[in-house]
């Protein structure tokens, strides 16, 4: 053996050490698919919920994006007490369009938050207030996110899950709504970096710190959020969401986060870039974990999500060059090939979560594993960065 095939073995020995248990662990998390809870169901209110929900909407800056929400919040029947827009001092005509909303629906209230306390991020801290400032008469918490669309039958589906199953909390992922080519492309590989490192929607979580969850329909008892101070344990939280729901897990409240594909659509950010900058700053979760847990995640997301296209066009490459290719190096190509047919397997399962039908190339989705080293160096890079601005909010004075 020359040389080049040596250090080509001994190359190829140390991937797979790092692979090989990591695959092993996303092989645990999705064998567990089959047995998840199916995605909820839009229903009909009965009597014994009418009433019962109190819904909180915290805006800034949200008037090209809010409309859908605000008649999709409309078309929910009267288990809906209450809308609550909590609203951070918009320059865009947002409060104009909730006024509007008012005049048809009187469940619609407007109020503001401002200032925004020292310590605090601008999304849990307008929730926050909109919990302090909602009806102790309901008996459940509802925050959605402005860019949010909701079905009918949305709210009483939700709510009649959460009680069918006995959760204290319960949030549900969205069916993503692509337009641009880029996000078409990028998009869906950064949603990927969640799948890889969670189990399924609609898996239960034993372990607190491993649970997810997704503020743009966050569903939680108002009992249970008063017992834990409302959104304060999530106040300096980039992703507030999780970390609040590891927080209620964590005392001993049953926490679950189910597939809402058929009930909920959201269009998040417009275009690749906003996709990048935006979303990809949150994802890495850090707020939420311990630091060992995000360096696992990360090693984890590296190994079975960022090498395989990387390896595997590496070897087209230098293959020329190696006269017989060593037994570690095709155990490797055997490996990776292997990862990047899970990944087109995910990639066919998470289809539904798509709303692609007025997208401009919508046909990249399926070429998204390409963009999958691009995902995790995104989430590499969010991992050591703290967000110095959010939706329009400086935060450049915050340790």
């Amino acid at each position: 053996m020359d040389n080049a095939s040596t250090a080509v073995g001994a190359i190829s020995l140390l991937l797979l050490l790092i692979q090989l248990p990591a695959t092993a662990i996303l092989l645990s998390r999705l064998v567990k698919g089959p047995t998840r809870h199916p995605p909820i169901q839009p229903q009909q209110p009965t009597q014994d919920i009418l009433g019962s929900v109190s819904v909180v909407v915290p805006t800034l800056n949200e008037a090209l994006r809010i409309s859908p929400l605000l008649s999709g919040l409309s078309c929910q029947s009267y288990e809906v007490r209450e809308i609550i827009v909590v609203d951070s001092k918009s320059q865009d005509g947002t409060p104009d369009l909730v006024k509007a909303a008012q005049q048809h629906d009187p469940r619609f209230r407007l109020m503001t938050d401002d200032p925004l306390p020292y310590g605090w991020v601008g999304r849990p801290w307008a929730l926050h207030n909109g919990f302090l400032h909602s009806s102790e008469a309901s008996q459940w918490f509802l925050g959605m996110d402005a860019d949010t669309q909701p079905h009918p039958g949305l709210v009483a589906g939700l709510v009649k899950t959460a009680e069918m199953q006995g959760y204290d909390l319960v949030s549900l992922s969205p069916q993503f709504i692509l337009k641009y080519p880029g996000e078409c492309w990028l998009q869906p590989a950064l949603l990927m970096t969640l799948l890889y490192r969670f189990d399924p929607a609609g898996i239960k979580t034993d372990q607190p710190e491993r649970v997810m969850a997704n503020g743009q329909c966050f569903l939680c008892r108002r009992s249970v959020l008063a017992t834990v101070g409302g959104y304060t344990s999530a106040s300096s939280s980039f992703c507030d969401d999780v970390t609040l729901a590891r927080h209620i897990a964590s005392q001993g409240f049953k926490v679950g986060f189910l597939d809402g594909a058929k009930v909920l659509k959201v269009r998040m950010y417009e275009g690749a870039i906003e996709t990048w900058k935006e979303w990809g700053r949150s994802l890495d979760l850090k707020d939420a974990s311990p630091s060992a847990q995000v360096w696992g995640d990360l090693w984890l997301l590296f190994a079975v999500q960022g090498l395989p296209l990387l390896i595997l066009l590496s070897y087209l490459f230098l293959s020329p060059q190696l006269s017989t290719p060593p037994a570690p190096l095709l155990l490797l190509l055997g490996l990776n090939v292997f990862l990047l047919v899970i990944r087109f397997a995910m990639l066919l399962a998470i289809a539904p979560s798509y709303d692609r039908q007025s997208a401009k190339g919508g046909w990249l989705f399926w070429l998204s594993p390409l963009a999958d080293p691009l995902a995790v160096l995104r989430i590499f890079l969010s991992a050591f960065r703290t967000p110095r601005e959010w939706r329009g909010r400086s935060y450049e004075a915050r340790s």
